[in-house]
């Protein structure tokens, strides 16, 4: 299954953010241990437990079985997350969430995680040019800043040592851990030896858990991104890609245009012709029996519409989406690429969006646009290096909520036995920490306390689309509006000031010339007082 996956280099969504390994749990102790239940700051207790945000507990991973496409067992350290590294993690109580319990499950804010938020995505394309920006800065900031709260891992649990006395962990930067984190869930199980793989295996594709994964993934992201900005009110936009003709976020604006040097190139104008990608050398990481160790190895590649016209004949159209929205059943048969009638299936891209049916030798829906971009995107381990990866799975995810609102599924929809290794109901997520079980996120986005603006009734789409984005803005510079209406103010009294001056005077000079229009009277009473006339004024 792996192989034919591998063959048309499509790629896919993105990776864990928080996952690796927490940076207080890598290290020697952690491993030796097996326990990953951090301290937290705010009461100096692991998992908060002194003010009930949570406690360290045992794993108990699912026993269930898997299907036959990988038929090995305890020779990859992804198999029964996260045993191979951790057995003892924290367990977080009510609304709290972290890999310490230190933060708020999503959807929820507060120092005590009671208030309930609702963040709306919204289309780039709809997004003020500002806003734009601020996206792009904020992608290049994560792009440069170490993550402090995460570290990847360099090798395998066994290379570590049996009591964790060789501990190869490293730091990585924030928008490049999520990278690393799709590398490691999709990457090919080592068997021994240079060059022997067991390519028919990914923790996040090609079945079930496909589009919870990365749900939760997302939602990670925008969290990591909140904490580093500050910004809170940030949400990851979609492309609405629909219809679409060409790719209409390549542009210098946006995620940056074509080379004029390079067609497979960023425009040096772009802010992405900088970046190096990681993790994008799969064979040679399987020759070397290796791990991904997140060393740049050279320019973001793209070429969008230069892809074989053989395997994607065009760009998903709305008719596509809907065809595939009145498919009933979540996942059908042998749960994985050659599933027919499968709803996941079909809008990963391994089946007809008009029939359902699973089609060889071409890619559709999601997979097709990862091929249509010809570059980095295209192939499933490196794909999260290209930003456009967000912005195409966060489209992909509204899919998948408007499929759950149509269907309203049961949990049960869910298979709990017998999907490929990774994908049952409650198979804890790879490599997340906190731990999510895949079945826990096969559900509508409004309790996870996000939404789509495009979703929204019209009412509500002008309040998120218009009004919102306005009264943020002022918000924003309210210390400004708010100099400028005292100095507005004052500058309107001063002038007000002179105007009632101005009128009186006006109508002082009004008075005189009325007087003086009697004869020649008032000058000649003037004139006599000035020259000290007594009897002129006696005479008056």
């Amino acid at each position: 299954m792996r192989s034919l996956y591998a063959s048309i280099v499509l790629l896919h969504l993105t990776g864990v953010c928080f996952c690796q390994f927490p940076r207080p749990c890598a290290n020697s102790e952690g491993l030796r241990t097996k326990e990953c239940c951090p301290v937290w700051d705010g009461d100096g207790s692991a998992c908060g437990a002194l003010s009930g945000r949570g406690f360290c507990t045992e794993v108990e991973v699912s026993d269930e079985p898997h299907g036959p496409q990988y038929p090995f067992s305890g020779i990859d350290d992804r198999e029964r997350w996260p045993l191979a590294f951790f057995n003892r993690t924290c367990r977080c109580a009510g609304n709290y969430g972290g890999y310490n319990c230190g933060e708020c499950r999503f959807g929820y804010w507060g120092s005590n995680c009671a208030e309930y938020r609702e963040s709306v995505r919204r289309n780039i394309l709809t997004l003020s040019a500002a806003e734009q920006q601020k996206f792009i800065s904020y992608l290049n900031l994560a792009k440069n800043t170490i993550s402090p709260d995460y570290m990847i891992s360099t090798a395998t649990r066994a290379e570590m040592g049996e009591n964790g006395e060789n501990p190869m962990f490293s730091d990585i930067n924030t928008y490049d851990l999520f990278v690393w984190m799709h590398y490691y869930v999709s990457r090919d199980a080592f068997l021994g030896g240079p060059g022997n793989v067991w390519r028919d295996i990914d923790f996040a594709h090609e079945s079930a858990a496909f589009l919870p994964w990365h749900r939760v993934y997302l939602l990670h992201w925008e969290n990591e991104i909140r904490k580093l900005t500050g910004d809170f009110n940030f949400t990851i936009p979609y492309w609405d890609w629909r219809d679409a003709q060409s790719c209409v976020v390549c542009t210098d604006a946006l995620m940056g245009g074509r080379s004029p040097f390079n067609p497979n190139l960023i425009s040096p104008a772009s802010v992405f012709s900088s970046w190096k990608v990681i993790c994008s050398q799969p064979e040679e990481y399987n020759n070397r029996e290796a791990l991904c160790n997140a060393t740049g190895e050279g320019p973001l590649l793209r070429n969008p519409g230069s892809h074989d016209p053989n395997r994607v004949t065009r760009l998903p159209t709305t008719a596509d989406v809907e065809s595939i929205l009145g498919l009933t059943d979540y996942e059908t048969e042998r749960m994985d690429r050659f599933s027919n009638g499968s709803f996941r299936n079909a809008i990963e891209g391994f089946a007809s969006p008009e029939t359902g049916l699973a089609v060889q030798g071409q890619s559709t829906m999601h997979n097709s646009l990862h091929i249509f971009m010809n570059g980095s995107m295209s192939s499933v381990q490196g794909s999260a290096n290209d930003p456009i990866f967000l912005l195409h799975h966060a489209f992909i995810d509204s899919i998948f909520e408007r499929w759950l609102r149509t269907h309203q599924p049961l949990r049960s929809s869910y298979p709990r036995t017998n999907a490929p290794i990774g994908h049952n109901d409650a198979h804890f997520m790879v490599p997340f920490f906190p731990l999510y079980r895949n079945g826990d996120y096969f559900l509508s986005n409004k309790v996870l306390g996000f939404e789509y603006a495009y979703l929204l009734d019209p009412g509500q789409r002008f309040m998120q689309e218009v009004l919102t984005p306005y009264l943020q803005q002022a918000q924003q510079i309210w210390q400004w509006l708010l100099g400028a209406g005292i100095l507005g103010a004052l500058i309107s009294a001063i002038i007000a000031a002179l105007v009632v001056l101005a009128v009186r005077k006006m109508k002082r000079n009004r008075k005189r010339r009325r007087t003086s229009n009697y004869g020649e009277k008032q000058p000649l009473l003037q004139s006599s007082s000035e020259e000290g006339s007594s009897s002129y004024q006696t005479t008056l």
